[in-house]
């Protein structure tokens, strides 16, 4: 397993239309003094799908060499290019990475048997872990129950993160895996506890960009027993995690860490700044979380 708990799907800083190498590390530092238990990069959150193939390669590394083995380092390595999404594995593979992710392909929406031979193929291409990045509301196809059986039998495919937000599939999909060895992380914070409740081990999180130790708390408290706990944390941290995602990600979590004083720079186009009215919600969310005075 490569983790259990809470991993960040970290943001990237940029400073001038750069990354910001710089901020990528406090943070970092900041997130495993805070009790997180896995950094997630170049994924969604860190807007890895504007990432030149320099940059990506370059942050990738540096958060390797920046996290020293203190938790398991997950790349985003997903394409819909099949044979780019080997060669990025592969160089995250010799750079040390613990476990890849990979989204499934967007745009070109394939069928659901070729899901399964672009998923293979790049497994067959690695020896490191990988994780299926299922989140159908940005790529327009969804992995299906049967596919997941099925890819779930590969010896480097052991984890999905679900984002689908469906409760339904992700019982389904627990349900009938046989591999028990595969395991699955939730990809919606607000919906930690009932992934957990069906056997999950965890969350690849927005909200712990912000919130690295009350996430995993929230994680760690189900797991080790102190259900009430957990389902508390998870409630008082809804209306903060919704006010996340009232504009798309990473735009919110975004604009947050820099009023929170982190100086984390601009969005890259074509993400840009928050409605006035938007982060005003935001600024109130967060003075309700404690976050802001």
């Amino acid at each position: 397993m490569i983790f259990k708990g809470a991993g960040t799907a970290l943001i990237t800083p940029f400073r001038d239309g750069k990354v910001d190498f710089e901020k990528y590390g406090e943070l970092i530092d900041w997130q495993i003094g805070k009790g997180i238990d896995a950094i997630v990069t170049c994924g969604t959150t860190g807007e890895g799908s504007t990432l030149s193939d320099e940059e990506h390669k370059s942050v990738m590394k540096y958060c390797v060499e920046k996290v020293a083995g203190r938790v398991p380092v997950v790349a985003g390595t997903g394409s819909n290019d099949t044979n780019y999404g080997i060669k990025l594995s592969q160089y995250a593979e010799k750079i040390g990475v613990d476990a890849l992710m990979l989204v499934t392909p967007y745009y070109n929406k394939t069928t659901q048997r070729g899901l399964i031979k672009h998923y293979q193929m790049i497994a067959d291409n690695v020896n490191t872990p990988m994780i299926l990045y299922n989140v159908p509301s940005r790529t327009g196809m969804k992995i299906e129950a049967d596919t997941i059986i099925e890819l779930s039998n590969h010896k480097n495919i052991v984890a999905m993160k679900d984002a689908t937000g469906d409760i339904s599939y992700a019982a389904e999909v627990l349900s009938r895996i046989e591999n028990d060895d595969f395991v699955l992380y939730s990809g919606n914070d607000d919906m930690i506890v009932p992934i957990l409740s069906l056997g999950g081990v965890g969350v690849i999180s927005v909200v712990s960009n912000v919130l690295p130790g009350k996430t995993h708390d929230l994680v760690m408290k189900y797991l080790n027993g102190d259900i009430e706990g957990s389902r508390r944390l998870q409630l008082d941290l809804l209306a903060f995690t919704q006010s996340l995602f009232i504009e798309t990600n990473p735009i919110p979590v975004k604009t947050a860490l820099n009023l929170m004083g982190f100086d984390v720079g601009e969005l890259r186009l074509p993400l840009y700044e928050m409605e006035p009215s938007n982060k005003e919600r935001l600024r109130l969310a967060m003075v309700k979380a404690g976050l802001l005075r």
